[in-house]
């Protein structure tokens, strides 16, 4: 059986708090990262999502932590910080 390691223990004095695994971590910490990005460029999803030719429900999915972001996804997000303009007109 496979274990879970756990990062965040939940507090036991609130009912509703549960244990975050590593893995939840690295989802919330990715996600957080996509969201800001995006929002430094000062786009909506959808408009994200269109000039950079990401479906818009995976960036939802990666931007609320239900999917973990890949490497490769996390890899592109950092050359679109440097250079938006350029990757835009490059996948246009």
């Amino acid at each position: 059986m496979k274990k879970t390691l756990i990062s965040l223990p939940a507090d036991a004095s609130d009912q509703e708090d549960r244990d975050v695994s590593n893995e939840g971590m690295v989802r919330g910490q990715r996600a957080r990262t996509i969201r800001m990005a995006r929002k430094a460029l000062g786009l909506t999803q959808p408009e994200f999502a269109e000039r950079f030719r990401v479906p818009v429900g995976t960036l939802r999915d990666w931007e609320q932590a239900r999917s973990l972001a890949p490497d490769f996804a996390m890899a592109y997000l950092r050359v679109i910080e440097a250079h938006p303009d350029l990757v835009a007109s490059l996948v246009a």
